[in-house]
């Protein structure tokens, strides 16, 4: 008997599997990951300045990214080359500090920026809207428990040794990459004017709420962190596990559940600061702290993360998006980094730590209704909604009442509303792509619509 393979290597999953690879070096190695912290702590070479240039680079290369990757093939093009361009950077560090490390962390982190950007079409591309969510979590878990095993290596063995040993998920990534698809199977939403400023407003919400969230990631790399130093062993692979366990249990629960773990979030956040004002700097006190404040980062990178990921059909370029989602998780933990610094270094930076925190604990807990809100009104299946669902039974059958719709017109309308192209629904339902078209156009004639975007627009005003 055949054994079955543990991942079936789809393109789904190839995209993951890249994604992981690399982003597990970002988060090891320039996004202020251990093995830089190490190399820099064994030359005695001041961190901050560093760190600095290489979160502003990638800022850099995550906003303006979109400028030259147009479509999927430009998008894989750019992802291997960044790849290479960074497996060549970090090769720098396995010699002495010199001015190379300054030009070589700046010029990968740009890259790294522009790649994890690029991936977004990846993301549009292999996934229909009401999975994406999944397609994220996977990538963040995976990704973060690489990182946790290049950290411990280079935490407890050397930093040369988790240095190679992110070379290498380089190189397996970029090997990875060049075997991503390059033709698009998914037809670009042809967004109107109206549909552009629908999503304007739940857009810029969403990013002041991951801008807010992310502030308190900054202040734990800055101020709890360093509090919890003498515990580096524990801490190179106790962080990212409650992080990782909160992003797994959200993503095998319904969408019903996922909003209410939200506000519990919220609670965790600031549980988790009111505990480093008052516990010790013990091992236990910094599992407790770790565990509130991980698990809350890793449910609202999620949300954020899916639901960016749900408004990529309302965009011709999905790098520009992700390029706006992550710039504002970027800029956070770089504001949050700054403030946490200049705490740090106060009388009473326990205290003025978690008041700051408490303070966006209450922006949060304010904003996070608004948002949900407008994304129920903008994204029907968005999976934090609470709201009745598109393709329920009650819906198939306002479609048929209302609408007049066959039942395989109403089929059709189904895999349309998920996001399937013309190839992907003649496969599912086993007809030509030919015969897929036709009933696509009587439904566009007895509703009175010419496209796909009055389609949407019409299902989601009769709901």
């Amino acid at each position: 008997m055949e054994a079955k393979p543990f991942i079936k290597l789809n393109e789904r999953n190839l995209a993951v599997i890249v994604f992981a690879l690399f982003f597990s070096w970002l988060l090891a190695f320039p996004f202020e990951g251990q093995v830089l912290y190490a190399l820099l702590n064994k030359y005695n070479i001041y961190s901050s300045d560093y760190i600095f240039k290489s979160i502003t680079a990638h800022l850099i290369g995550l906003i303006s990214c979109y400028l030259y990757v147009k479509n999927l093939k430009s998008a894989k093009i750019l992802i291997a080359a960044s790849i290479a361009v960074c497996i060549a950077g970090t090769s720098v560090f396995l010699f002495k500090p010199s001015l190379l490390w300054d030009i070589s962390l700046i010029v990968t982190s740009y890259a790294a920026g522009a790649s994890v950007a690029s991936w977004g079409y990846y993301y549009k591309e292999l996934t229909v809207a009401e999975e994406r969510l999944k397609m994220a979590a996977d990538s963040l878990i995976f990704s973060n428990a690489l990182m946790i095993v290049i950290t411990i290596v280079a935490v407890n063995i050397s930093a040369y040794a988790g240095l190679i040993l992110s070379l290498v998920l380089l190189c397996a990534a970029f090997f990875a990459a060049i075997k991503l698809p390059s033709d698009s199977k998914v037809q670009n939403c042809a967004a109107k004017d109206e549909i552009r400023l629908n999503i304007i407003k739940p857009l810029l919400l969403l990013c002041i709420f991951i801008l807010i969230t992310t502030i308190s990631s900054g202040l734990m790399y800055q101020v709890i962190n360093p509090y919890y130093k003498h515990l580096e062993i524990i801490v190179s692979w106790y962080w990212a596990l409650p992080y990782i366990a909160a992003i797994f249990i959200i993503r095998n629960i319904s969408n019903s559940k996922r909003i209410y773990l939200m506000y519990v979030a919220v609670a965790m956040t600031g549980l988790g600061f009111v505990s480093f004002l008052v516990l010790d700097n013990s091992a236990i006190s910094y599992i407790v702290i770790d565990t509130l404040l991980l698990g809350a980062f890793g449910s609202f990178d999620l949300f954020w993360w899916s639901v960016f990921g749900e408004m990529l059909y309302y965009s011709d370029n999905p790098s520009k998006l992700m390029g706006i989602g992550l710039s504002c998780n970027v800029l956070g933990v770089l504001i949050g980094g700054m403030v946490g610094s200049t705490i740090y270094n106060t009388d009473n930076n326990k205290l003025n730590s978690s008041i700051l925190a408490l303070v966006v604990v209450f922006i949060v807990l304010v904003i996070l209704p608004i948002i949900h809100n407008q994304l129920s009104n903008l994204l029907k299946t968005h999976a934090y909604n609470i709201s009745v669902k598109i393709n329920d039974k009650n819906n198939d059958k306002k479609h048929l009442v209302l609408y007049q719709l066959t039942e395989r017109e109403n089929q059709i309308v189904d895999l349309l509303l998920k996001g399937r192209t013309y190839k992907m629904i003649a496969e599912e339902l086993f007809l030509s792509e030919n015969t897929v078209k036709t009933h696509i156009r009587n439904i566009y004639s007895k509703l009175n619509i010419q496209s796909k975007t009055e389609l949407i627009k019409l299902i989601t005003d009769k709901n």
